[in-house]
């Protein structure tokens, strides 16, 4: 029967990718070769100013001397604006949000704060409790003046019944249905395959929460209850930032973007880029990405990040099935006497996307990378700290259709004690998972690493 399944999925995807064209992914080697080794970083944003070059040095500089030596602070940076006019903010807060009950409560605390306006951009929006109390709260909150605007994707949302969404647009709110599944509503080229991927919440141009989580009751379970039984929900272990000072504003334009490039209804005039002050530490860079050859801005980042690494990498991801470079990326990673340690699901709501990711391990293992299942809750958090200093959180998977066919969106935050928080939640996660032994794997039955090869060698379209 999972054949069968299988089987229709491949041919649905496969339609549905020829129809929308055929992308590839950028090569990162040359993109790394053509910036050159003394080509620095460009100025740093501050919340009044551009900061001339020498104040950025030594903002750099004093990071650089905080921790051990590394190159993913200069030579990255300069590889990742080479790609990105988005730039590097100064005096950005960052606060660390694991799972859904914390993130939840976070975004219900700044929507009950908005003052102006409220901007919602999600992959999925669910018609279930948690979805019908963030549509209960945001239309108090227009009741009360403040402008709510949402984008949803089609596809992501497509169970969702077009009645909760018309509710919201019959009470003032104005909602965007992102790339309609239906190729007659289509506003441009009708593109199935390009999804908007995106998680990202925004109030008053002050407080922008952004990385795994959806609007739906799967992320709501108590992450404490991990025993599953027959009535218990699995529980979705996912990883969200809730930042505020002026890296916010390049959440503001890739939303406002967005909303453009869908013909959204023209929008009230809000205080949507307001003055900003310094809330903290955090140097930040928001990286966004729409589908193309040479703008696949997160996987460069992924990629050259862990080129330069030099310590270490921690990296949680929900759906590996990556790219030939990424592979190759940590197995030199690992080769040259970098810490290189995985964490993937073991729980899944793909078992075909879990096959496909194990079918990887066989050549990581061998060049030392240590692989972890996660055993106890369905991993669905995309994150990464490498050398003690940089850190990633995002909506961007690291399978084929994330890095080619989605808008995704990341926030690189350089900040060593934001990194020693990933890394304390980094080490939790490896406690409720498994590591695979290369010996036991390579000596596992004939039959499971024959159905990894062959779903493997579908991983564009899983």
């Amino acid at each position: 029967m999972i054949i069968i399944r299988f089987v229709i999925h491949a041919l649905f995807v496969a339609i549905v990718t020829s129809v929308s064209g055929c992308a590839t992914l950028p090569n990162v080697t040359e993109v790394i070769d053509k910036t050159p080794i003394t080509q620095k970083p460009r100025q740093i944003v501050s919340s009044k100013e551009l900061l001339s070059p020498q104040k950025s040095k030594e903002l750099i500089t004093k990071l650089k001397r905080s921790v051990a030596p590394t190159d993913i602070l200069e030579r990255h940076s300069a590889v990742v604006e080479s790609v990105t006019e988005s730039p590097l903010t100064k005096g950005n807060k960052v606060a660390l949000l694991a799972d859904g009950k914390a993130t939840y409560a976070a975004m219900f605390k700044a929507i009950k704060n908005a003052k102006d306006h409220i901007n919602v951009e999600s992959y999925i929006f669910e018609d279930d409790e948690t979805g019908r109390a963030f549509a209960d709260l945001l239309l108090q909150k227009q009741r009360e003046g403040i402008h709510v605007h949402i984008i949803y994707d089609s596809l992501g949302s497509m169970k969702t019944p077009a009645a909760f969404f018309q509710r919201l647009r019959d009470s003032g709110i104005q909602v965007v249905e992102f790339n309609p599944i239906n190729p007659l509503l289509s506003r441009e080229g009708w593109e199935l395959a390009h999804r908007d991927h995106r998680k990202i919440l925004i109030v008053d141009g002050t407080v922008a929460i952004i990385g795994g989580i959806n609007i739906s009751k799967v992320y709501s379970s108590n992450p404490l209850k991990r025993k599953q039984g027959k009535n218990t929900p699995v529980h979705w272990r996912d990883t969200d930032i809730q930042i505020e000072g002026p890296a916010v504003a390049e959440f503001q334009k890739l939303f406002l973007d967005s909303w453009r490039k869908q013909k959204g209804p023209e929008l009230a005039e809000r205080a949507y880029f307001p003055h900003m002050k310094e809330q903290g530490n955090a140097l930040v860079r928001v990286v966004g990405s729409t589908p193309g050859e040479t703008n696949r801005i997160p996987f460069i980042v992924y990629v050259s990040a862990i080129t330069f690494a030099e310590h270490s990498i921690h990296l949680t991801n929900s759906y590996f099935i990556p790219d030939g470079q990424v592979i190759t990326a940590l197995t030199d990673a690992a080769r040259r006497g970098v810490e290189v340690k995985i964490i993937l699901p073991g729980i899944t709501d793909s078992r075909l996307a879990l096959y496909a990711q194990q079918h990887y391990y066989s050549d990581l293992l061998k060049s030392g990378v240590k692989v972890y299942e996660h055993g106890t809750s369905l991993l669905h958090a995309k994150t990464a700290t490498i050398d003690k200093v940089w850190s990633t959180v995002g909506s961007t998977n690291m399978d084929l259709l994330s890095l080619l066919t989605n808008d995704e969106v990341n926030a690189i935050i350089l900040s060593r004690e934001f990194a020693a928080e990933m890394e304390s939640m980094f080490a939790k996660d490896l406690v409720n998972s498994i590591q695979i032994h290369g010996d036991e794997w390579d000596n596992r039955p004939l039959f499971p690493r024959v159905r990894e090869w062959f779903v493997s060698l579908f991983a564009r379209w899983l």
